[in-house]
């Protein structure tokens, strides 16, 4: 049977995703009919979405798989245990995923925004970001959320039609909104405010368990903080005393449930009172993912224990300090001698200037090829 690929009808029983969509979505989820499309039009698929296709354009791209040597807070010379920028991406997915499905959303619009919002770190996390702002400070500064979308309309080289991805207008506009969040006032569709949700809720329990296990801090230390006392004693009260390996693992996962269920438990009877007849509807009213304010308030109480105690620990300081120098360094050797770029990023000179060329170079790098480069070049 020549069935085409572009008639629904040529399809006898297979449920295209329109279909699918109006059977398991709200009324108030983005339904993938809505798009506004891409920038060069392509023929769509009735089995396969925009929001699937871009997730797997993302998914098959040179920098999402480069993430896998990014780190996430800790480096390599502290072993291999802990998270680096993929399997962080990987980690808010499932989350993301999980509040989507339960509240109704389109989950292939969370997982390509999901699964986008850190393809621009360069390495060495926010040490590296902060270090190629300083390096471009007078050309516009530098930032990994628009680097991203630097990434995905011009620099990713896999179409022969197109630069870049060509992704939909709502993953591009989704990641546009976190280029400077507290500038940003308008509320955004929900798919787009659970992947802010998840991102925060996933770091936060992790960056736990990494600390915990490497030793920058310890569970005891961590009971001062009343989520994790709280979270504690439940545990206890279920299992009763638990090795110190199983309490940290247990420890963890029962944070990100406590805060997933609470973020359902918030939003989902707020949305039902609310009754938001679309997308646009939710836009126009202002209405948000929330979490209740005790859990607000045991949020920030974390989030100020891991600044102070774990992202500001000496340790990592002296490795901060290390991988900006060498960015630093790099960024001018290259700048001076800029023919030792891939040519591609020689092409780039004409378009964005040296400066920003060298920029784009150097946040493509994973952590081990940019001390590699540096090695060979800018000291």
């Amino acid at each position: 049977m020549n069935l085409s690929p572009h008639d629904t009808s040529a399809w006898p029983g297979l449920q295209n995703y329109a279909e699918r969509e109006a059977a398991l979505f709200a009324p108030f989820a983005f339904f993938s009919s809505q798009s506004a499309g891409r920038k060069v039009k392509e023929v769509d698929r009735p089995y396969r979405g925009p929001f699937q296709r871009d997730r797997d354009r993302i998914l098959h791209c040179s920098a999402y798989r480069r993430l896998s040597g990014k780190m996430q807070v800790f480096t390599g010379d502290r072993g291999d245990y802990h998270r680096n920028r993929l399997t962080h991406t990987i980690e808010v997915a499932c989350i993301a995923r999980t509040i989507g499905r339960a509240l109704r959303l389109n989950e292939d619009l969370i997982e390509a925004l999901t699964l986008l919002h850190d393809l621009g770190h360069p390495p060495f996390g926010h040490a590296g970001e902060d270090a190629l702002a300083e390096c471009l400070a007078a050309d516009g500064g530098f930032s990994h959320n628009r680097h991203a979308l630097t990434i995905v309309e011009e620099l990713e080289e896999r179409y022969p039609q197109f630069p870049g991805l060509n992704l939909t207008r709502e993953v591009l506009d989704g990641q546009t909104t976190r280029i400077d969040k507290r500038a940003a006032t308008k509320v955004g569709l929900l798919e787009v405010q659970v992947v802010e949700t998840s991102d925060w809720l996933t770091y936060s329990a992790h960056d736990v368990d990494d600390a915990v296990k490497l030793g920058l801090v310890t569970i005891p230390e961590l009971a001062a903080i009343p989520l994790v006392r709280e979270t504690l004693g439940e545990i206890r009260s279920a299992c009763g005393e638990l090795p110190p390996d199983v309490l940290r693992k247990t420890l963890v996962h029962e944070l990100i449930d406590r805060q997933v269920s609470d973020v359902l438990l918030s939003t989902g009877p707020a949305l039902a009172n609310a009754a938001p007849k679309s997308a646009a509807d939710v836009i126009l009213r202002g209405l948000r993912i929330v979490v209740s304010p005790a859990m607000a308030r045991h949020q920030k109480e974390l989030q100020s224990f891991l600044y102070d105690r774990v992202y500001r620990h000496a340790d990592l300081m002296r490795v901060r300090r290390d991988a900006q120098l060498q960015i630093r360094r790099l960024f001018e050797a290259l700048v001076k001698s800029p023919r030792k770029m891939p040519e591609r990023f020689l092409r780039r000179i004409e378009s964005v200037g040296i400066r920003r060329a060298v920029g784009e170079y150097i946040a493509g790098m994973t952590d081990r090829f940019c001390v590699q480069q540096f090695e060979e070049l800018g000291q």
